[in-house]
């Protein structure tokens, strides 16, 4: 069967299915031209994504490293590193027919033992433990063939496969016994096999990647050069884009941002391209905390938020609430939860009830709040001003933490050392890729964007288990259903909004990545004028 066009939510029956895609005949690249100059607030430790998630890792990874499959607008995966793949009808085993002019960019040739080692590096090192967690083994029978052995049946192992998720390493470089997180060659001297090689990475300030010339598909990049500029706030790289200084700015969120730019006539505003990545807004509590401990207090703190408010007025209108751990569109989201409404007299009821009453100044007890630094104002600083003020009515001091930059925070919340925190984590196309890994008592691990918040349950723990071996989607709906009504009442976080992503870039820009997965995708098509 071939894979050619696969709807959203047939996406994982489909995947049971031989991929014979191929592209048109490769040969040498014909030069094309031109820099792309990307903005970020987003500043990365590292650029290999093999051991870190997230957005400042991946726009740069997905450039660097070429992965096995990639995908397209409608969830069809689609040829890259392998030319065809097929997934075993029992969901027990992913096959990959490698290209044979795959090179790195020492010039060595990209091998099925350097996607053997690098899924297995992944399934080892990287945050997302369920998403190679199956993954028993990978054969190699010859150099261009590996076949990715598994113990249970993987309905989200194609899916796994794409840019951000797996990027293939050589393992001629990373086999060395160094510890891979921290690994030289993740910012120096590093070598993928991806469209653009690294020329340049100064932490906090920019990356530079320049074109490799001996990239496996035909015609591409079409750019010289990617620079990507960091900075620590978005309105200099705003200004920045109106200048013309910056060509592309990806992960808008403000509305007063989006409202103003939308009207500049040499800018354009697109949200495609984010369909995969399911981004929610939410604050997080830390369950170890004494008060926090208690559900009834993190009820209480739910009663005195109002979703509508901060998605209609702080946020313009541009943002939707959200109640669940699954985003809305996807196939396994439920609209049977717990949801609280505003009320803050039942709020302080129920910290009366938990044995918290009001000091003669009319507090219960001290908390922080956190919020991640550099990104939008309107949906992390914000929202956590919001929580402050509001908590405050009901008796609850709280402070607003900021943190020097993004490592600073993500080191702060990784290490346990938080109350509550405002935090943007992504679905990632698939509840066993990103959803599985915030709930899992297995997964608590002093690693951002693990189950940081320290919740157990050993139920979900159950449920999440079973859904992710079952291969059918309306079964694996059904153990979701009940996953999402414990812990919408349970209330390890406070879904608050579905992050309104928009890529914004100057109209000298085409082929404006669009894909589901859209600015951590490869940038081999984009041009620039």
């Amino acid at each position: 069967m071939t894979i050619r066009s696969i709807g959203r939510r047939a996406l994982c029956a489909a995947m049971l299915a031989t991929a014979t895609i191929t592209l048109p005949a490769l040969a040498q690249n014909a030069k094309q031209g031109g820099t792309l100059i990307i903005g970020s607030t987003q500043t990365p430790r590292h650029l290999n994504g093999a051991v870190q998630s997230g957005v400042a890792t991946a726009m740069p990874s997905t450039q660097l490293f070429a992965s096995p499959l990639r995908f397209d607008d409608k969830w069809n995966p689609q040829p890259y590193l392998a030319e065809k793949w097929e997934l075993a009808p029992d969901g027990m085993s992913l096959t990959l027919k490698l290209r044979t002019n795959a090179v790195f960019h020492d010039g060595k040739p990209v091998t099925s033992a350097d996607v053997a080692f690098s899924i297995m590096a992944i399934k080892a090192n990287h945050p997302f433990q369920t998403m190679m967690g199956p993954v028993k083994a990978v054969e190699t029978p010859d150099a261009h063939t590996a076949i990715i052995r598994m113990s249970e049946p993987h309905p989200a192992i194609v899916l796994a496969m794409s840019p951000a998720l797996c990027p293939i390493l050589p393992k001629h470089v990373y086999d060395d016994g160094k510890d891979l997180k921290n690994h030289p060659r993740n910012t120096a001297d590093l070598v993928g096999s991806g469209p653009f090689r690294l020329a340049e990475f100064k932490p906090g300030q920019r990356i530079v990647m320049e074109r490799f010339d001996r990239f496996f598909l035909e015609g591409r990049p079409k750019l010289d050069r990617i620079i990507v500029n960091l900075a620590p706030e978005s309105q200099s790289l705003i200004f920045g884009l109106e200048r013309g200084d910056i060509h592309m700015l990806p992960f808008v969120s403000a509305s007063s941002d989006l409202k103003r730019m939308a009207t500049n006539k040499d800018l354009a505003l697109t949200a495609k391209g984010y369909e995969g990545i399911g981004a929610i807004n939410w604050l997080a509590f830390n369950l170890e905390r004494k008060e926090l401990s208690d559900v009834r207090v993190r009820k209480a703190i739910a009663h005195a938020v109002d979703k509508d408010f901060i998605t209609k007025k702080l946020m313009g209108g541009f943002a939707t609430r959200a109640d669940g751990p699954i985003v809305p569109s996807s196939v396994f989201a439920v609209t049977d939860l717990v949801t609280y409404p505003v009320d803050l007299k039942k709020a302080a009821a129920l910290l009366d009830e938990a044995g918290f009453k009001p000091g003669a100044d009319g507090e219960r007890f001290k908390l922080t709040i956190d919020f991640i630094p550099g990104g939008t104002d309107e949906q992390q600083k914000g929202v956590a001003e919001y929580v402050r003020a509001q908590l405050k009515k009901i008796g609850i001091g709280v402070t607003v933490r900021a943190s020097a930059d993004f490592p600073a925070w993500a080191k702060r919340i990784a290490s346990g050392d938080f109350d509550m925190t405002m935090d943007v984590v992504f679905n990632w196309g698939d509840p066993i890729i990103g959803v599985h890994r915030t709930y899992l008592s297995s997964n608590i691990r002093p690693i951002i964007w693990t189950n940081t918040q320290k919740y157990r349950n050993a139920e979900v723990d159950k449920l999440l288990a079973t859904a992710g071996g079952v291969i059918d989607p309306v079964k694996r709906k059904a153990y979701y259903s009940t996953f999402q009504k414990i812990v919408t009442d349970e209330l390890p976080i406070l879904y608050v909004n579905l992050t309104p992503y928009h890529t914004v870039t100057r109209k000298t820009v085409g082929q404006v990545p669009t894909t589901i997965w859209g600015p951590m995708s490869p940038l081999d098509e984009v041009t620039v004028k």
